[in-house]
């Protein structure tokens, strides 16, 4: 458990030992989530590390062959 400051302008510093375990790097967007008076910040996953995370849609083609083997 680490404990930080909130300085005058609300600002947090992130101790790094934190920031390296989990990757934050410097200008990432953060989620900040509030549930039963517990405050939570959530790292952003950029849109490059999502590459792959949804299937490819299926071509017309494809869908058309699918459907004539069903039938």
């Amino acid at each position: 458990m680490s404990e930080v400051l909130v300085s005058t302008k609300y600002q947090v510093v992130i101790p790094k030992a934190i920031r390296t375990d989990l990757h934050i790097k410097a200008g990432q967007r953060m989620v900040c989530i509030v549930k039963d008076g517990v405050m939570r910040l959530i790292p952003v996953k950029p849109m490059s590390e999502m590459r792959g995370f949804i299937k490819k849609p299926m071509s017309l083609h494809d869908l058309r062959e699918k459907k004539d083997r069903i039938l």
